[in-house]
């Protein structure tokens, strides 16, 4: 999978625009729940990230992926990402195309596209927390940064989708 050059461009991302940031290692986790463990904090401070598929329906049906970011603590509200975008229905992304729109395995996919099929959408109960943590497009490793940080950088469209 191209797990590595995703977090090279992720690191290289934060360096550019001066992002403040500290990198954990751990044993191999892709489970929020579990990843939140590891890294020793409160499972609303990580950043869940889910590719989902929105449908739109009408004369000339079509598709589009966004990136859902909510809090590790929140399930993501499919009508709402629906809903958001425009769409009829929304349905998780197969694991595949998440992994070929994350540019990443599955369990470590960022909070941030790298991809222009690909649109951010994050959830405002995300900024409760000062800081944010999230695999480094690595199971073993993960990072944390300012969630003012990650408003400025990802600029990801904010609406409840929790």
């Amino acid at each position: 999978m191209i797990t590595e050059p995703t977090y090279r461009r992720l690191l290289d991302l934060f360096d550019r625009d001066q992002v403040p940031y500290r990198l954990m290692d751990h044993p191999p986790e892709g489970r929020t729940v579990h990843a939140s463990e590891l890294r020793g904090h409160k499972l609303s401070a990580a950043a869940k990230c889910m590719v989902v598929t929105v449908t739109r329906t009408g004369a000339t049906p079509s598709h589009r992926h966004v990136l859902a970011v909510i809090p590790g603590d929140r399930r993501v509200k499919l009508k709402q990402v629906a809903r958001a975008c425009g769409g009829g229905r929304a349905q998780f992304a197969d694991q595949g195309t998440a992994e070929q729109l994350g540019g990443t395995v599955s369990g470590t996919i960022t909070p941030f596209s790298f991809h222009t099929e690909l649109e951010v959408l994050a959830d405002p109960a995300l900024f409760e927390e000062p800081e944010l943590y999230f695999n480094a497009a690595r199971l073993d490793r993960s990072v944390a940064i300012p969630a003012a940080d990650y408003l400025r950088v990802a600029a990801p469209q904010v609406v409840t989708i929790t």
